[in-house]
């Protein structure tokens, strides 16, 4: 698996057939095992910096949290790096490896419904009952 530095191109040949041909080479060159931020040629919120610096958080750290940080740490577009950091952070650790203390807090209030806001059970209820249906 290219998360865990396997070659890419070997890797993820799905992944790789819908990845343009103009793009390939920049592809592979994010997910090599010894990219590392420092060799972007672009700022980190442009799509191959991004996803590099996420796969490069996720090689270099144990934990979901670790990985978060240290894409957060790079510095730049955070917000946008560290929601693809997530992503795939979620993926390899599973949902329950992100912090409570980092769920407890959230709340989305619903427009239109008076008081009515949705907690984490809620949302991740909401998530479930989204992904249920999505087949």
């Amino acid at each position: 698996m290219a998360l865990n530095g396997d070659d890419p191109l070997i890797a993820l040949p799905g992944a790789l057939a819908a990845v343009h041909d103009d793009q390939r080479e920049r592809w592979a060159t994010v997910l090599a095992p010894d990219w590392h931020p420092g060799l972007a040629t672009e700022f980190n919120g442009a799509v191959w910096p991004c996803l590099g610096t996420a796969v490069w958080a996720l090689r270099t750290t144990h934990t979901f949290e670790a990985a978060l940080a240290a894409a957060i740490d790079v510095g730049g577009d955070t917000d946008t790096v560290a929601a693809v950091t997530g992503g795939l952070a979620g993926a390899v650790h599973g949902r329950g490896a992100i912090p409570s203390r980092w769920t407890e807090p959230l709340h989305v209030p619903l427009p239109g419904f008076g008081v009515r806001v949705l907690r984490t059970a809620q949302l991740t209820a909401l998530a479930r009952n989204l992904d249920s249906h999505s087949s």
